[in-house]
């Protein structure tokens, strides 16, 4: 069954709920007026037997109290009336939702199956096509399958034309050996991202990085220095000067 069909007979149902639900809605405000006048009438009355008790003999209290109960009891009676109109006016409405539900239960069920039959068409579809697009390229790959087994079979009698060649050179032939290219340490570290708030050192005002020396003099500004900036290659023994230090030292030992 379609979406319309179903929209359809969805809206042939509801001409008559609005007509229903008017006639209940006004019984219930016809109700409720009632109430309320019957309650003024009740008010009334309490306010008078209020007042007049102490003159009323024994029989005529009796009448009073029964005229009120017999107003409470009518009060009483509307109410129910009008309980009731609202809950058929709620079951009336109550039982179109459900019928709506169980409708559109019973669409999205028949949508389901048909997804699925047109998912199963297209997956038998895509199947046969697959199926006829890989026969004509059958060949194809056997043609390439012979075109890689005959260039294993060259690839393997040149390997074994270049192992003859190789045994057949004397024992003496010397070997070429490329010389490594030693790379620049200096040059990487200084390329290296650096910490503005890191401390430098050394003359060329760079962070700490590989070796380094210190100077032994206690009053040096520089203190620590690099081995490449100071062209050490290694720690040298005993005490240790920079060219600044060794320079006043020098100097100082004049005077």
């Amino acid at each position: 069954m379609s979406t319309a069909i179903y929209l359809e007979h969805y809206l042939d149902s509801l001409d008559g709920l609005p007509k229903e639900l008017e006639r209940k809605f006004n019984e219930m405000r016809e109700l409720d007026s009632c109430s309320q006048e019957l309650n003024v009438e009740i008010d009334k009355l309490a306010e008078d037997y209020l007042i007049n008790v102490k003159g009323l003999n024994k029989q005529d209290k009796k009448n009073h109290l029964l005229n009120i109960q017999n107003c409470f009891s009518k009060s009483k009676k509307f109410s129910d009336e009008k309980v009731q109109l609202a809950l058929q006016t709620y079951e009336l409405v109550d039982r179109h939702i459900r019928r709506l539900d169980a409708d559109l239960a019973r669409f999205e069920s028949e949508l389901k199956v048909q997804q699925l039959k047109f998912a199963t068409q297209e997956h038998v579809t895509k199947s046969t096509n697959n199926s006829n697009n890989t026969k004509p390229g059958k060949k194809k790959n056997d043609k390439d399958s012979s075109d890689n087994e005959c260039g294993k079979k060259r690839k393997k009698r040149a390997q074994e034309h270049n192992i003859a060649t190789s045994n057949s050179l004397p024992s003496s032939a010397p070997l070429t050996m490329l010389p490594l290219v030693p790379t620049n340490q200096h040059s990487d570290v200084l390329d290296m991202p650096v910490d503005p708030n890191e401390p430098t050192y050394c003359t060329c005002h760079q962070v700490s990085y590989g070796e380094m020396i210190g100077c032994d003099n206690p009053d040096c500004p520089i203190e620590w220095f690099h081995f490449g900036c100071v062209g050490l290659s290694t720690k040298p023994k005993g005490k240790w000067y920079c060219s600044r230090c060794t320079a006043e030292r020098k100097k100082n030992l004049k005077h």
